[in-house]
């Protein structure tokens, strides 16, 4: 049985009834109903600080992969990617009035590029109709095909995110065995090289029968490439015929990794049970990321003329 701390409110207001509207209408995903988030009503409704974000989910809803702890549905053969969607995303998103947008994807191991152009041109065109959104794209690792991540890393986005989800040890009980930690990190430093401004982020899930020492382990060689931002969050069984939940980890332990973290060079971390990996990502970014970094760039700016 599930904790006290894991309980959340159902959603509700004006925001989030909004998009949920659109979304049907503009027959858009999003990953926040996709995977059954816990934290839909705070996120879609803008929370404390009213940056709304949502989290789109690109190219279809079926995914080529079968990892153990993800409720998407798998299919070795998908549909055919539909050729208005970057266009419709574009435009529900100009519309929508966020501060924040996330856009991440079924893995499409079955398109020569993994999707890196489709989800590049959808960034290109929120950019174009709403400058002032900050674009996060949360990718896979397109097996490792590091001129997608270019492709990608070059679209105009603000966060390249790709999330390694647990400790080395435990990648090939998690994740699709076309998936890898050693494949992850060549992805993170891949985006970072390729633009060094770009925010980089990833996340990881407790629970799942890791060490401290293997937690701190990932930890260092995410920091050896340079990676910002780093989320925790509590493993959540989607359905039965998903792998158990080892441990119900106490918020205490995600406050002390969230301090190891820091200690180690993370410009922000958010850890706590319930925390996704784009959990209120407007908030976090805009308050202490991003604004951040573009108030040292104009000051270096200032400093030329």
């Amino acid at each position: 049985k599930a904790p006290e701390w894991l309980k959340t409110e159902i959603p509700a207001g004006g925001s989030f009834a909004k998009i949920k509207k659109d979304l049907r209408g503009l027959k858009l995903n999003t990953v926040c109903e996709e995977a059954r988030c816990p934290n839909i009503g705070d996120c879609w409704g803008g929370g404390e600080d009213k940056t709304a974000t949502a989290t789109i989910m690109l190219m279809g809803d079926e995914c080529t992969r079968g990892c153990r702890f993800c409720s998407v549905k798998t299919n070795r053969k998908p549909g055919p990617l539909d050729v208005n969607e970057p266009e419709n995303t574009a435009e529900a998103i100009s519309r929508w009035g966020l501060g924040y947008v996330v856009l991440t994807s079924v893995d499409r191991d079955d398109i020569a590029d993994g999707g890196a152009n489709h989800f590049a041109t959808t960034v290109e065109l929120i950019k174009k109709k709403a400058p002032q959104i900050l674009v996060e794209c949360l990718t896979g690792d397109f097996r490792g095909d590091l001129s997608s991540v270019d492709r990608v890393a070059l679209s105009g986005l603000d966060v390249y995110a790709h999330n390694i989800e647990t400790v080395e040890n435990l990648q090939h009980i998690v994740r699709d065995r076309r998936a890898g930690f050693k494949q992850s990190l060549s992805v993170l430093e891949r985006a970072k090289a390729t633009k060094p401004t770009l925010v980089t982020k990833t996340s990881m899930m407790l629970g799942l029968g890791e060490t401290d020492e293997e937690v701190l382990h990932a930890l260092k060689a995410l920091r050896a490439i340079d990676v910002d931002v780093i989320t925790f969050g509590q493993y959540m069984r989607p359905t039965k015929k998903h792998m158990k939940v080892e441990e119900y980890v106490h918020p205490s332990k995600f406050d002390h990794w969230a301090e190891v973290s820091k200690e180690l060079g993370f410009k922000y971390v958010a850890s706590g049970p319930l925390v996704r990996s784009s959990y209120k990502a407007g908030e976090f970014f805009i308050k202490n990321v991003l604004l951040k970094k573009s108030e040292g760039s104009r000051s270096q700016d200032l400093s030329k003329t």
